[in-house]
């Protein structure tokens, strides 16, 4: 018969709360593990790309409110400048605007066969296996066994457009072989 918190002693208390660390917690550990350790891997990489987008969405916006608050700054200095006959009036003209930057360039989402093709990647919806993307690359491996040459050329077109992994790109390989 198991008895409430309340009515064990608070030094019964501390040896259950160590049993549950010291015994119990590395035993579930054990077996929890290899799924853990999987799903961890690819909340890890889903924050890490989040991440990585919003500094670049970040830098991005950055860039042009800098851009935005510092354009007449130099038309006001050299005017400031002149009013004081700090500078000669033939150097006073103020310098043309810097060329604007290049737009930011976002991946294409293509693939160049071997032969010199451009064709774009399949949607992961197309891929013969369900949940693709939210599958590890050890996962996907064991499944790419069965599956035809245009499937395995599907797989491959699409990883080599998202994520790249090489291990998923050389089992391909391997099996087109």
């Amino acid at each position: 018969m198991t008895r409430d918190d309340d009515d064990r002693t608070p030094l019964e208390q501390v040896v259950d709360h160590a049993a549950d660390l010291f015994v119990y917690a590395p035993i579930g550990l054990f077996f929890e593990a290899p799924s853990l350790f999987t799903k961890l891997a690819e909340q890890g990489r889903v924050h890490a790309r989040n991440a990585r987008l919003f500094g670049q969405f970040a830098v991005r916006h950055g860039e042009a409110e800098v851009k935005r608050r510092v354009e007449g700054l130099e038309e006001q200095a050299a005017g400031l400048l002149r009013s004081f006959g700090l500078v000669p009036e033939p150097y006073a003209e103020p310098m043309p605007p810097p060329e604007p930057a290049p737009p930011a360039t976002t991946p294409s989402f293509e693939v160049v066969s071997g032969n010199g093709h451009v064709t774009p990647a399949p949607a992961v919806d197309d891929l013969a296996i369900t949940d693709y993307d939210s599958l590890s690359a050890s996962q996907v491996v064991t499944r790419l066994e069965g599956l035809s040459e245009g499937e395995l050329e599907a797989v491959r077109a699409y990883e080599a457009a998202n994520r790249g992994r090489k291990t998923i790109l050389n089992k391909v390989a391997q099996l087109q072989a």
